[in-house]
């Protein structure tokens, strides 16, 4: 499975941005997918998924109420829009999915196999 991240830019504090990932497989809605993050210096840290069955929703704390994920599976895309941005949401943002994915661990970069190429977000002040 390929991943495709796209939609990352320069926003000011307080704006919008929302990521893309499209994905090369085509029962895109067997799979679990995840967005992460990696800030300069930092570890990557998980920010949202989305579990493949029930559609159900996680988020890390930092993001809950501002960011939001989603799919098109018709599309094989799964979506981050992120609202009330902030400074220290600047990084790179990956995408990755994994069809075998447990919810105690969905939370675990390294429990994902297939993972995009990363769309850097900067949020100046």
């Amino acid at each position: 499975v390929q991943l495709q991240a796209s939609g990352g830019g320069l926003v000011q504090t307080g704006g919008s941005l929302r990521l893309s990932c499209t994905a090369s497989a085509r029962t895109f809605s067997a799979y679990t997918v995840g967005w992460f993050r990696q800030a300069p210096g930092k570890e990557r840290e998980f920010v949202a998924a989305m579990w493949r069955s029930s559609g159900g929703t996680y988020y890390t704390e930092s993001v809950r109420g501002r960011f939001t994920i989603s799919r098109d599976n018709a599309k094989n895309t799964v979506f981050l829009q992120m609202n009330s941005l902030k400074p220290e949401d600047t990084a790179t943002y990956f995408c990755a999915a994994d069809k075998w994915i447990l919810d105690v661990v969905i939370r675990n970069d390294n429990a994902y196999s297939y993972w995009g190429q990363g769309t850097l977000v900067t949020v100046s002040s």
